[in-house]
């Protein structure tokens, strides 16, 4: 080879560079140079006890035992808009996760938890814009300025609609308070993941992990189309997207799936 010439990147069978490095567009070998060598992820568990005051022990006990991070589960009533002692919520309060109805239930469930130092993950979708308003309140009762909470919150309608079925408003108007998410997260929270797009819910009632990033992208581009329609900017509301996917017994399926998904939502954003 002559001296003034560069060798060629070799590429393997799928496209990627041999020489692509982490932090670096596609991002197939992770989204930080130096991945989680430096800093661990954050470690949570999911759970929503009966009451909001079973439910703020519980969280000061995982604290406590090192998480650095809490996964707020709600009952299926405040899933879905009801309160706690309404005729339809017979029989499920407190049943798969944590009843809140008020902004006192939120008081009681965050009781002594530093929210400028732990993240908050809310799994909630038709009623997010609320219990992310309760959060909000609780903060500034604390004197915790906005831009310090960090977290996420679902607030993925659509797969609501396809998978598990705890929709409330028509499509229309619930993409409307999504984007109204984006819009004020962008602005007043810029840690805060304003969304949490799920393939986790379609993998789990039966399709395939092709299928699974098929279905999650999609809704994500109508995310950002929505998005872009209302105005906002993606250089700036596109930081605060997140997804969740499932991971299944079928190890090199599933490394090669999350590669995958990293190389084709940084295309689908670029272009």
């Amino acid at each position: 080879m002559s001296e003034n010439k560069k060798p060629l990147k070799q590429k393997n069978f799928y496209g990627s560079s041999y020489n692509e490095k982490p932090g670096e567009f596609p991002f197939t070998h992770g989204i930080y140079p130096n991945m989680y060598a430096d800093r661990k992820w954050t470690m949570r568990q999911y759970a929503g006890f009966s009451s909001a005051e079973e439910s703020n022990k519980r969280y000061k006990f995982l604290i406590k035992e090192g998480v650095s991070g809490l996964s707020v589960a709600f009952d299926l009533p405040t899933q879905t808009g009801y309160d706690s002692d309404h005729n339809l919520s017979k029989g499920e309060v407190g049943k798969v996760g944590v009843p809140i109805s008020t902004i006192e239930d939120m008081r009681i469930l965050l009781k002594d938890i530093p929210l400028d130092k732990i993240s908050i993950s809310m799994t909630i979708n038709s009623t997010a814009a609320i219990l992310l308003s309760f959060l909000i309140v609780v903060a500034k009762e604390k004197n915790i300025p906005l831009k310090k909470l960090r977290g996420t919150i679902q607030n993925d309608i659509l797969k609501e609609y396809i998978a598990r079925g705890t929709y409330i408003y028509p499509p229309d108007n619930s993409m409307k308070i999504i984007t109204d998410l984006f819009e004020f997260c962008s602005s007043k929270m810029p840690s805060f993941n304003t969304i949490s797009i799920s393939g986790y819910h379609m993998r789990e009632a039966g399709c395939s992990a092709i299928q699974e990033l098929a279905f999650t992208f999609s809704n994500a581009i109508a995310y950002v189309e929505s998005a872009i329609k209302k105005g906002l900017d993606p250089n700036e509301f596109g930081a605060q997207l997140s997804f969740f996917f499932n991971g299944h017994n079928d190890f090199f399926e599933e490394v090669a799936k999350f590669r995958s998904a990293r190389r084709i939502w940084a295309k689908i954003m670029k272009e």
